[in-house]
């Protein structure tokens, strides 16, 4: 195998598998570089997100909730099924398989477009040229005439609650053998509520400690308030405005100290999980002259098309500016390859989706309206409870709404943000709208199928200017 590549990607996460296999399709002799391997060797593609993030928690989510609904739903369906058990290692067993199938995956379209994967752990040096060091300790180097770094991210470690047996991070709390009888979980952001969920719908008595006094502060804030009543009736324990100062483990119990409004306070857990977020991960990734240099937070520095201070040097996904989220780091890496290959592909940092996959789901695109009150912008809302939906209703899942904001002047969409059911497929419509500019109108004058959930767009869309059908407007015009 020669050395020389036209591209070398570090990290085969989500960011950095993709702009390998683009680049390989752009004709550019390409390598990517994972230094994960499993307990015999193996090397393990994918990153956090199809190992110990989005993918696994996904299964495990689906999976509780579908005991959640054999439960306490089906009653409502006529369905009577007497006494429903879970049976956790055969819901982790699949929840593996399918970790398995889609890591593997990766490997054959490797193989299939012609990336050359190479095992170890990734360095860049001086003149664009990576040092890779395997598990044995055998040191090579590459030469490139690009380089994409796509090293991703890790969980934030605080000192008062360090990693054990019964302290666990993200990657922990998806493989418990057994459910918690009492379960903590140190943060209030979509990791927190993800996993908690879990645990809570197969029975833990689950508490989260937040410390922040705005629950899902970066949200809008309707839709927060209205997630964190549904969260509550579902008897998640959530307290705001709660600092952890410190934690103790004897015999199989979390002791966790922390303080709010009331002061000092003290819970016991059988688990506790920290999800208070990620940090990018560049330790021991970048030699002192490589010349690629950290921004403030830690970030590696970029402009708007991931480009670092050395030409030729890019970098994408959870390492760079911008929320950490998979399809971001995705886009972003078609996006450099296609540049390294002379196209002039862009993204659209203003129409990034984000999703918590709890029940009700929870979706947004674009601006809040406490960010558009901010910024001093005139804009008008329409929006639709899924109480008004006659597929929801159907599904026994009339909870939520849909909520469009669109500027007063010019009627363009400036954001959408959707609490209920199938929110992280209806915000896809939202994204295309704002994608090709469309206005309040246009979603309006589009012809939705009856019934289906994405009505509630339409209807709230119609709603901004006082025209909504099958809901009372506010105003009318």
């Amino acid at each position: 195998m020669s050395n020389k590549f036209d591209v070398i990607v570090i990290g085969a996460g989500p960011a950095g598998y993709v702009a390998a296999i683009r680049c390989a399709q752009l004709g550019m002799k390409t390598a990517c570089i994972e230094k994960w391997t499993s307990e015999t060797g193996k090397q393990i593609l994918g990153g956090t997100c199809l190992n110990v993030g989005c993918i696994p928690s996904k299964a495990l989510l689906e999976s509780s909730h579908k005991f959640e609904e054999a439960k306490h739903q089906f009653d409502v369906h006529g369905i009577a099924t007497g006494d429903v058990a879970m049976d956790v290692s055969k819901m982790m067993a699949r929840k593996d398989t399918i970790v398995r199938n889609l890591t593997s995956g990766i490997g054959s379209l490797f193989k299939a477009n012609g990336v050359q994967s190479i095992q170890g752990t990734g360095r860049l040096l001086g003149g664009k040229v990576v040092e890779v060091t395997d598990n044995s300790g055998n040191v090579t180097q590459y030469d490139a005439d690009n380089v994409i770094i796509a090293t991703g991210s890790r969980p934030v470690d605080i000192p008062p609650a360090p990693l054990g047996d019964d302290i666990v991070d993200n990657t922990g709390a998806l493989a418990f053998q057994e459910v918690p009888k009492r379960l903590g979980v140190i943060g209030a952001g979509v990791i927190g509520l993800e996993l908690g969920s879990v645990w809570a719908r197969l029975g833990s008595e689950v508490t989260v400690l937040e410390a922040q006094e705005t629950f899902l502060g970066s949200m809008d804030q309707q839709i927060a308030k209205e997630a964190l009543k549904h969260f509550k009736n579902q008897g998640l324990d959530i307290r705001l405005k709660a600092r952890v100062t410190g934690t103790e483990t004897k015999r199989g119990t979390v002791k966790v100290m922390f303080e709010d409004t009331k002061g000092a306070q003290e819970l016991k857990f059988d688990k506790l999980i920290v999800a208070v977020g990620r940090k990018p991960f560049t330790e021991g990734l970048l030699s002192a002259d490589s010349g690629v240099n950290l921004d403030e937070r830690g970030f590696i520095f970029v402009d708007d098309h991931c480009q670092t201070d050395v030409p030729g040097v890019f970098a994408v996904g959870d390492v760079v500016r911008g929320p950490m989220l998979a399809h971001k780091g995705m886009e972003e890496g078609v996006m450099v390859a296609e540049r390294i290959a002379g196209q002039k592909t862009q993204v659209n940092y203003d129409c990034i989706p984000g999703v918590i996959y709890t029940h009700p789901e929870i979706a947004s695109v674009g601006k809040t309206e406490e960010q558009l009150k901010a910024e001093g912008v005139e804009y008008n809302v329409g929006s639709c409870p899924f109480a008004a939906n006659g597929r929801a209703m159907a599904a026994n899942a009339a909870v939520g709404q849909v909520k469009v904001l669109a500027d007063a002047a010019t009627d363009r969409v400036l954001g959408v943000h959707i609490i209920g059911p199938q929110a992280s497929e209806l915000i896809a419509q939202a994204v295309i709208a704002m994608e090709f500019g469309a206005s309040a109108e246009d979603l309006g004058l589009t012809m939705f199928a009856h019934p289906t959930l994405s009505e509630t767009m339409h209807e709230a869309a119609l709603a901004v200017h006082g025209h909504a059908i099958h809901i009372a407007n506010r105003k009318k015009r």
